[in-house]
């Protein structure tokens, strides 16, 4: 699939964990509390609004009209613990996505047991989302300096692509505020373990 990048400019490098809320769905044709409809929802915005299942379902990206492409990506630990927030892995992280080829990473905040990123294809033939997102979770898990904490990363990951210019600041706004509602810091400018590594813009 060929896919049209974001318009981007290089950008400059900034230097709670909320966990899984489960939730139980009643089927119509059944309204007792059922194990098997239990579902996950991700740590992000909109909880009431939109829900997702414990494999999430990866929609085709798809071309704006204008040709500008942003996804938003959440990727968990491994059972969610919480071993993400420290300085040698954000550097780690850094470093792999600033040398993973294909897509690009712009804003990030990284929680304790799951990262939150905007991310654009690097060209018009680009490779998937997923196999991008598998490549940087691999060389990461590689290089990773605490061997006990293996395997690092929750199998999936959910992604939402962003369709205006106000759907993509609103998600930032949100998602650079979770440490202050995690408890993690006063305000979002103290929380050490966000950054941008490029400018991604819809226009």
């Amino acid at each position: 699939m060929k896919y049209r990048r974001a318009t981007l400019r290089r950008g400059r490098n900034k230097t709670g964990c909320n966990g899984w809320t489960l939730r139980n769905r009643r089927d119509k044709a059944d309204t007792t509390n059922n194990p098997d409809t239990t579902e996950r929802v991700p740590p992000t915005d909109n909880m009431d609004e939109r829900t997702q299942r414990k494999t999430p379902v990866h929609l085709p990206v798809r071309e704006s009209a204008n040709g500008a492409l942003i996804v938003f990506l959440t990727v968990c630990t491994n059972k969610k613990r919480p071993i993400l927030a420290r300085p040698d892995i954000h550097d780690l992280l850094k470093d792999v996505w600033i040398h993973g080829d294909h897509w690009l990473v712009g804003q990030y905040v990284i929680m304790p047991d799951h990262i939150h990123l905007f991310c654009s294809p690097d060209s018009l033939d680009c490779s998937s989302l997923t196999r991008w997102v598998q490549f940087w979770k691999s060389a990461a898990s590689r290089r990773w300096p605490r061997n006990e904490e293996q395997p690092v990363w929750q199998k999936s990951y959910w992604d939402t692509q962003m369709r205006t210019d106000e759907q993509y600041s609103g998600k930032w706004d949100y998602v650079r505020h979770n440490p202050v509602r995690g408890g993690l810091c006063q305000a979002p400018d103290e929380w050490l373990f966000q950054g941008e590594l490029n400018i991604l813009t819809l226009r």
